[in-house]
């Protein structure tokens, strides 16, 4: 017991003596303050406010055929036609967020014209401007006159392209870009794009909201576009033996018109023309039927995404405040400063 209140007394000691050495202290502490409220002050002016453009779009689920449509395509599947009405659950959900945050999407995005000033130019040159890439790429002969014109395919790009590339990408995914379905009850998805320009933040929402759309709703109705122009086709080709079948019961009877009525043999060419019609006839008529009925399947299949909400200008903004500066660089010093000061005596006293 008694040990233990000469422990504490020695520990009371000690507080009271480092107390005393860092009050001794208080200039150095006071200035080095004063140093980091003014570095902290110096950084909040430089430092330049980060926009933030948000874009909401909603899913279009898929819609289970019923009906009257879904009896004619359940038809159409019995006789052989197959007019696409099934798929896209790939990119449903989970999936059509992670297609957003894709290197391939987020790269088609960068390389689509925008406008900066009066100049049109792509949107990865407008974030290389914005970053100041090319104060560094000046000292850099591969880089300084490398250039990413609007709509350049990538089978045209170097290893220097696919490395800038691959840099703007992993930036855009960890730092810029947020894609998440904040509720899972409501098919409602938001894309938040952050960056130091405000133009480019906007753009890149917007245009990588219609790049993951056009690619989807391309890839979706692809196989219901294929039968219906094989449809098309068919139907096309029918309509065109129908026509010279037409023509040709017309020719039969102009040659059968002055011979003798009696003579069956004389009217078989215009009766073989007739069934020819009539068969034809018949295949058009149902080929006609499965490809509106394509058509309707395809219209079902489109659009995917319906935009809610665009980032409008002027676009909120998150701005490191003077005072947020002033008061965390003077206490952030001022804490290493503290810390110094108290590892350069324990220093002594052990080397003592």
């Amino acid at each position: 017991m008694e040990n233990d209140e000469i422990t504490l007394k020695e520990l009371l000691e000690k507080a009271k003596e480092w107390y005393s050495y860092l009050l001794s202290q208080w200039k150095i502490i006071v200035l080095a303050g004063v140093v980091g409220a003014a570095l902290g002050l110096t950084y909040s002016i430089s430092k330049k406010p980060i926009y933030t453009a948000t874009l909401s779009f909603a899913l279009e689920d898929e819609k289970t055929t019923g009906g009257g449509l879904g009896s004619a395509l359940g038809l159409a599947s019995s006789l052989g036609f197959d007019l696409g009405g099934s798929g896209g659950g790939a990119f449903s959900g989970a999936n059509l967020t992670e297609l957003f945050k894709s290197r391939s999407m987020v790269e088609q995005t960068l390389m689509q014209p925008t406008l900066a000033g009066t100049d049109t130019i792509s949107l990865a040159e407008l974030y290389i401007q914005t970053k100041e890439w090319r104060k560094v790429w000046n000292e850099k002969p591969k880089l300084k006159t490398i250039q990413f014109p609007p709509l350049t395919k990538r089978k045209y790009f170097t290893r220097e392209h696919d490395s800038i590339m691959g840099k703007m990408y992993e930036d855009l995914s960890k730092t810029s870009l947020t894609v998440a379905q904040k509720d899972k009850k409501i098919s409602i998805i938001s894309i938040d794009v952050k960056s130091e320009n405000e133009g480019f933040a906007k753009a890149f929402s917007e245009t990588l909201a219609k790049q993951v759309s056009d690619f989807y709703v391309d890839t979706k109705s692809k196989k219901a576009r294929m039968n219906m122009a094989i449809l098309q086709k068919q139907t096309d080709s029918i309509r065109a033996e129908l026509n010279g079948a037409i023509t040709g019961v017309a020719v039969a009877n102009d040659n059968t018109f002055m011979l003798n009525p009696a003579l069956n043999v004389n009217r078989a060419p215009s009766a073989k023309r007739q069934v020819d019609v009539q068969a034809n006839t018949a295949i058009l008529t149902e080929l006609v039927k499965q490809t509106e009925l394509a058509k309707v399947t395809l219209r079902k299949e489109t659009p995917l995404i319906q935009v809610i909400d665009r980032p409008i200008l002027p676009l909120p903004k998150e701005k490191f405040g003077k005072a947020k500066g002033l008061v965390m660089g003077g206490f952030l010093v001022g804490f290493l400063t503290v810390l110094f000061l108290v590892g350069r005596r324990v220093m002594k006293e052990v080397m003592n």
